[in-house]
């Protein structure tokens, strides 16, 4: 009895051993701002406000450096404008995961949304977590992602106008492009795809047995679309865009990767770009409104999730980048002789240019605001000013809405 008592404990102990715990896979897509431009010497930002110091502490290791995610492998596809530079890093998630120079699979010193994302599932999830990443700078949804079931891009009367105003070839833009349209998504759906053929190349800790579920998708991308009045020209006011076209493109993007990788249901995040903050005006609320509205539609609800990024915008850094703006349109204005800049008889010689602007900045910016600028950001305004905090923020955020979506279902 003894022998049979014991042989039926291991039994019952190898089945719970066993209970399978699949991958969990999160794709992460878009452009610049997906790939994240924000230095890791903007961390110490985050330890300035008592409501972010404690996402700090989670951002960083005991020794002080960036925290390395216990559980969390990442696989990153980047490369530069003409694509065919594409290059892939991989390894366990931390700092460096953000936009990358000449050398796509080189440690760039950045994070994007992939960092506190990765953190915070590694924080909730007890399977083992793989990211994949594909994103490049200056990619539009309305071309480069375009998706299948989009169909080809068709200029509009007016662009086919415009081209012939300026003496352009219409058949040679229409071939160049439908040569563009689709090939960045066709990127990430191949890179997606070749990743999850052999997951334990990437990561070590996956278990073919336990298998592995596609469990999310986020979007962060918009720039392009944003300021494209060609695609998107201006509404019955005549002032701001109108930007419906993005809306039906983007519920044809969600069904197409859902499509592609065979998982109907997978948790889609929407980041909505929050770029020029709260307060933004015009077509950027037009488009903001554009980007969240696919989470409303009824096929939507509980898979789609748009998550709002205009509250992570960095005013306090926002207003010293104005300052900024100031200064170096002011050093323009030194060099042209511009009749209404004070070198506009052109008397002044290059020192003195570098004088009266030293003085300009000094009279504009304070001695703190330079320290806070210096402190917490290390990019332009069009990539929320490369704040670690504002990017932390949002990564954390995307995971959340991920993470709800999951626990839904």
């Amino acid at each position: 009895m003894k022998t049979t008592a014991a042989f039926l404990t291991s039994v019952l102990l190898a089945t719970v051993g066993v209970e399978a715990k699949p991958l969990k896979v999160f794709i992460l897509a878009g452009q610049s701002n997906m790939e994240g431009h924000a230095r890791v010497e903007t961390f110490d930002y985050l330890g300035d406000d008592p409501a972010t110091a404690p996402l700090l502490k989670q951002m960083r290791g005991p020794d002080g450096k960036p925290a390395v995610a216990d559980h969390v492998w990442i696989s990153y596809l980047t490369g530069h404008y003409q694509g065919n530079a594409n290059g892939e890093g991989t390894g366990k998630l931390t700092a460096g995961f953000g936009a990358r120079g000449s050398n796509p699979t080189q440690d760039s010193g950045k994070i994007g949304p992939e960092f506190t994302f990765g953190l915070t599932m590694d924080a909730a999830l007890k399977e083992p977590v793989l990211i994949i990443k594909t994103a490049w700078g200056g990619r539009s949804l309305s071309t480069e992602f375009r998706p299948p079931s989009a169909g080809p891009y068709e200029f509009s009367e007016a662009q086919l106008a415009q081209m012939q105003k300026q003496g352009k070839d219409i058949e040679a833009e229409k071939a160049k492009k439908a040569k563009e349209s689709g090939r960045f998504y066709r990127f990430m759906i191949d890179h997606v795809k070749s990743v999850l053929a052999d997951p334990k190349r990437v990561c070590p800790a996956y278990d073919p047995a336990d298998g592995y579920e596609v469990a999310g998708f986020v979007w962060f991308q918009g720039f392009n679309d944003l300021v494209d009045g060609g695609t998107y020209p201006n509404g019955p006011d005549g002032k701001t865009r109108d930007y419906s076209k993005y809306s039906g493109w983007l519920a044809d993007l969600i069904h197409d990767v859902r499509k592609d990788l065979k998982a109907p249901k997978m948790p889609f995040v929407i980041g909505v770009l929050g770029v020029d903050g709260v307060n933004a005006k015009g077509s950027t609320i037009a488009f903001r409104e554009a980007m969240a509205a696919p989470a409303s539609l009824p096929e939507f609800k509980g898979n789609v999730t748009a998550v709002e990024t205009a509250p992570f915008w960095a005013e306090e850094l926002a207003a010293i980048d104005q300052k900024r703006a100031k200064v170096k349109q002011m050093g323009y204005l030194l060099r042209v002789k511009d009749k209404n800049g004070p070198n506009k008889d052109g008397a002044m010689d290059e020192a003195q240019q570098k004088e009266y602007l030293k003085k300009y900045e000094a009279e504009l910016i304070s001695p703190e605001e330079a320290t806070k600028w210096t402190r917490g950001a290390s990019n332009a305004g069009y990539h929320y000013m490369g704040c670690a905090k504002t990017f932390a923020l949002m990564g954390k955020a995307f995971a959340e809405a991920n993470l709800a979506m999951m626990k839904g279902r």
